[in-house]
């Protein structure tokens, strides 16, 4: 069973250039709890684009003896940051439903733990909700995606990905 996390609030989605030189994806940056203390941030699932391990990338660019707290840390600046000045292509959304299928849960040590008004990330696969259910066979209901926010979040990968 997937662990997830969900929200109705402020997305900033961004393309992020996660591999060197060419491998692009796109990422959305959501917060939850009391004041917004939890980051959630993840990416878009686009078809032939391979998931992105957030946490991967920042032990990429954190250095060699970084822990996972500094990880974590990369990726909460790198979000923040893409919120407080966007970045060519990327978007902001007051006020969207969203849902994380977290893979993976970090604590920032910087700052006594509080990075960013943050003091724990999720990272995982991205998805918009819409206002529609559906229901299986044992009765179980599910949020269905919004097909056409995705599709736009989709559209945001960079052209030069797309070759």
């Amino acid at each position: 069973m997937a662990r997830e996390i969900s929200g109705t609030g402020r997305v900033t989605v961004f393309p992020l250039l996660h591999m060197w030189p060419d491998v692009w994806g796109v990422a959305a940056y959501a917060t939850t709890g009391h004041f917004g203390t939890t980051a959630a941030v993840g990416y878009i699932p686009i078809a032939d684009v391979p998931d992105m391990s957030l946490l991967d990338v920042g032990a990429r660019h954190s250095g060699i003896n970084a822990d996972r707290s500094a990880h974590a840390e990369w990726v909460l600046c790198t979000a923040w940051s893409s919120r407080t000045v966007a970045k060519p292509g990327a978007w902001d959304l007051p006020s969207a439903k969203w849902a994380l299928d977290w893979d993976a849960r970090a604590e920032p040590k910087g700052n006594q733990g509080n990075m960013y008004g943050h003091s724990e990330l999720y990272v995982g696969r991205f998805h918009f909700l819409s206002d529609e259910t559906t229901t299986d066979d044992k009765g179980n209901t599910r949020i269905l995606d919004d097909e056409v926010r995705m599709k736009q979040a989709r559209e945001l990968l960079p052209q030069i990905a797309r070759r």
